[in-house]
C-alpha cells in the first residue's frame, strides 16, 4: 500500500506495522487461522482483534462510526476466545482498515496531541498514544501468529521487520 503524500510519520509507521503483519500471514489456511495452541489464540482471532482494535480507536472514537459492530463480542478485549474463519476476519480487518483511511489521513502533530473527537472516557489519552498503541499492537500479534505458525510446523515463516528501510524509513514530523 503506498502512503498518501503529507501523511504523518506515526501514520506510515500504522501501514507499514499493517503490510507487516498481513505478509506474515500469507499463504495461512483457513484450518490453521482456526486452530488455537493454548495458551495462544487463534490466529483467525489475531487478525480480527486487530480489526476490532481499529475500529475502536480510530471509527469510534476518531469518527464515531462502526462498521463491524460483531467485531466487539467475537474479538474484543476481554471476550471469550474464539477460532473465527479467515475469510470473515480478513473482510472485517480489510472493511475496517479502509474505513480508518480517513481519519488517519487527517492527522497532523497538533491533532494527535489532543484526544481523540469521539472519546467520552473521563480522561482519555491523546490521538497521538492510541495510535503507537496500534502499531506496537500490531507488532506483538505478529510476533505471537509467527510463533503459532512455527508451532504448526510452517516452513519459511517471515522474518520481522521487513523492508523498513525502502518501505517506511524514519523522517521527522513536520509542524502543524
Amino acid at each position: 500500500m503506498t502512503a498518501p503524500p503529507m501523511s504523518h510519520p506515526l501514520v506510515d509507521q500504522l501501514r507499514f506495522a499493517r503490510s507487516e503483519f498481513r505478509r506474515g500471514l500469507e499463504g495461512l489456511s483457513d484450518e490453521d487461522a482456526r486452530k488455537r495452541l493454548l495458551p495462544m489464540n487463534s490466529i483467525g482471532w489475531m487478525i480480527g482483534h486487530m480489526a476490532w482494535h481499529e475500529q475502536l480507536y480510530f471509527l469510534r472514537r476518531g469518527r464515531g462510526l462502526m462498521v463491524r459492530p460483531d467485531l466487539d463480542t467475537l474479538v474484543g478485549f476481554g471476550q471469550p476466545a474464539s477460532t473465527p474463519p479467515l475469510d470473515d476476519m480478513w473482510a472485517a480487518w480489510t472493511a475496517v482498515t479502509e474505513a480508518a483511511e480517513p481519519w488517519l489521513v487527517g492527522q497532523t502533530t497538533e491533532t494527535l496531541q489532543r484526544p481523540m473527537d469521539h472519546d467520552q472516557r473521563a480522561d482519555p489519552p491523546s490521538a497521538g498514544t492510541m495510535l503507537l498503541r496500534v502499531i506496537y499492537h500490531y507488532w506483538a500479534h505478529a510476533g505471537e501468529s509467527t510463533a503459532v505458525r512455527q508451532l504448526l510446523g510452517h516452513a519459511n515463516v517471515p522474518e520481522f521487520p521487513g523492508p523498513i528501510e525502502s518501505q517506511s524509513p524514519y523522517r521527522p514530523e513536520r509542524p502543524g
